[in-house]
């Protein structure tokens, strides 16, 4: 496993770096977002002293700097990132609301480096003369192994229409040193009028303006038939066996979109796990479908509740195509959840929610 860690200071990492990803072409990416231009070797200082020079060309300052670029076939994004000590837990591994925050990352800057604005999540020039914003509305997350702090995650994205009713973004997850695949996801996203915050469709000239940069062809994360992605997740009823009452979304919670981060639910929905689960398991699969937004004034119940599982088939041997392993396993070792996130005035339903566990690997 490469290891940062032993590096003597901030520049040794960063010349270790550009070794592991040398600059690509300018030639080779379809369009770069030119809002902040380098001049000749712009010298940029770093933490403990000393600086490093940045060659002339198009691109921001961000953009020349991250670990990232399209493919050669210019429809997808590919980024790396060295996992840092707040982003681990007791394990020292990953959270599982770091790998979100970084495949939201990611994605960003895969919208930044195609030209799209910055100004909300890949907003199209007639979304933002139309006051619209992209809102997630289903995510989907397997985690096979997950990341040690100062390991470096590659993660690969793109995007594709879903017609009148939104777009989908994909990523898989790499171990950068050993090419493994450690995890994939996909996500649903849909158009809200940030004004009314009411949901819209996806016109004609929205749809054209991000389609330029999506795959030709179908590609899917999960493209296994009866993938756990596509099962729908029924409501919890009250009383579930776990909850977790009166939680309040803090102001670091909320995004540039002015409503909670997507993220920020994930911690919700863990906060009211059984904890002897938490102490000898690890999350393997989660999925939130998102039903209505949480304002800044709400109060939260996270509800928990075991999902039994009357026939065997249904938990579903996983053998994809981009190196998932096999995920079967009775239900004594892989226990799953049903969640559920409402207010806790009037029961709304917030956000819906499955997990899937695995016992802690021995470290």
């Amino acid at each position: 496993m490469l290891n940062l860690s032993s590096c003597n200071n901030v520049t040794d990492q960063f010349q270790i770096l550009r070794f592991l990803d040398p600059p690509r072409p300018i030639s080779s990416l379809r369009r770069r977002n030119a809002a902040f231009p380098l001049s000749k070797a712009t010298p940029l200082p770093l933490q403990g002293g000393g600086s490093i020079r940045v060659e002339s060309g198009s691109g921001s300052l961000a953009d020349r700097l991250r670990l990232g670029s399209l493919t050669d076939d210019g429809y997808s994004y590919t980024e790396k990132f060295i996992v840092r000590c707040y982003e681990v837990g007791i394990n020292k591994t990953a959270t599982v609301e770091t790998i979100a925050n970084l495949l939201q990352e990611v994605g960003c800057n895969h919208a930044q480096n195609v030209g799209f604005s910055t100004d909300g999540f890949a907003t199209t020039t007639t979304m933002r003369k139309l006051h619209l914003i992209w809102v997630t509305a289903r995510m989907h997350i397997e985690i096979y192994k997950y990341p040690a702090w100062s390991d470096v995650v590659e993660i690969e994205t793109w995007c594709q229409s879903e017609g009148r009713i939104g777009t989908r973004r994909d990523w898989i997850l790499k171990d950068y040193a050993t090419g493994q695949v450690i995890g994939r996801a996909t996500s649903k996203w849909v158009m809200m009028n940030q004004d009314t915050r009411r949901l819209q469709k996806v016109s004609d000239e929205v749809r054209d303006e991000y389609l330029v940069f999506c795959p030709r062809e179908l590609r899917l994360a999960f493209p296994e038939e009866n993938n756990s992605s596509l099962r729908k997740i029924p409501k919890l009823e009250d009383p579930a066996q776990h909850s977790r009452l009166g939680l309040m979304p803090r102001r670091a919670d909320f995004d540039m979109n002015q409503h909670v981060n997507n993220v920020a639910y994930i911690g919700w929905v863990l906060e009211s796990m059984p904890q002897d689960i938490i102490d000898t398991h690890e999350l393997q699969t989660i999925t939130l479908d998102y039903r209505r937004e949480c304002q800044q004034d709400d109060i939260v119940d996270s509800l928990t509740s075991w999902e039994l599982i009357d026939d065997t088939n249904a938990v579903l041997k996983l053998q994809g195509t981009n190196g998932s392993p096999a995920a079967i396993g009775e239900k004594k070792e892989q226990p799953q959840f049903l969640h559920l996130l409402r207010l806790s005035g009037n029961g709304s339903e917030i956000n819906r929610g499955r997990t899937e566990w695995r016992k802690k690997p021995a470290r």
